[in-house]
């Protein structure tokens, strides 16, 4: 594994992890809030999803290793290009997977970029102002401290401006790329009619799976491995 920073358009720098397994494609992981590139789940997924294709694991501004604030998808976007832009000088195929906001962001991008081929979103918000986050739910902070790393949580800076966000749901049917949609059924954070409605209004070739008794973005990793690592690399790479 590699590591590296990158530039983006807007001076922040993005760190990434670069795992070389020797494909000629790439699966970008793209975190949460509050989540990492060095995460416990991370790091697994990244090993496991390894074994069909180069990976890259990315920190959001804010978050880890990258500097800057995290300001929730209104500046975001850029980092997804500066990884992505680094990505396509050495990849004929580019893959992305988001979880939660990074879901959002990845399906965003997926409207504005052709660049992605295949993008697998997992516990999207349709609308970040309509997001539920009933954190005091045993769905969501369970889970939560069982993932408890104090060097991830010391590293989260979140930005205190309020700026203007796009909404998934406003952009999704610009989508051209081959989308997944996951969800988890007892998702606490983000409902699972987020990602449902998405999948609705996409006009791309796209599928949805809704993992039942299951919470919120990675988690659906972490209590259903088999499954979600079947599921996510069938559609990613059925036709390698």
């Amino acid at each position: 594994m590699k590591t590296k920073t990158l530039k983006t358009l807007d001076k922040v720098n993005i760190a990434i992890n670069h795992y070389e397994n020797g494909f000629d494609s790439v699966l970008i992981f793209m975190p949460g809030w509050f989540m990492t590139k060095d995460s416990e789940s991370f790091l697994e997924m990244c090993k496991v999803f390894g074994n069909s294709t180069d990976v890259i694991g990315m920190d959001f501004r804010g978050h880890g290793k990258s500097s800057g604030f995290y300001t929730f998808t209104s500046r975001e976007l850029l980092d997804v290009r500066a990884v992505v832009h680094y990505a396509r000088k050495f990849y004929k195929k580019i893959y992305l997977i988001g979880f939660s906001l990074g879901a959002s962001l990845a399906l965003l991008y997926g409207s504005m970029s052709k660049i992605a081929d295949k993008i697998v979103a997992v516990s999207p918000a349709s609308d970040f102002d309509k997001i539920e986050n009933h954190f005091w739910k045993k769905e969501a902070w369970i889970p939560t401290f069982r993932k408890m790393e104090l060097k991830r949580w010391v590293s989260i800076r979140p930005s205190i401006h309020i700026q203007r966000k796009i909404k998934p749901i406003m952009t999704v049917d610009k989508i051209t790329a081959q989308t997944l949609f996951v969800a988890g059924e007892n998702d606490p954070t983000v409902y699972p009619w987020h990602t449902r409605r998405l999948y609705e209004k996409a006009t791309c070739k796209k599928d949805f799976v809704l993992f039942e008794d299951c919470n919120h973005a990675e988690d659906l990793f972490l209590a259903e491995k088999e499954k979600f690592v079947k599921i996510c690399g069938d559609w990613l790479f059925s036709d390698i």
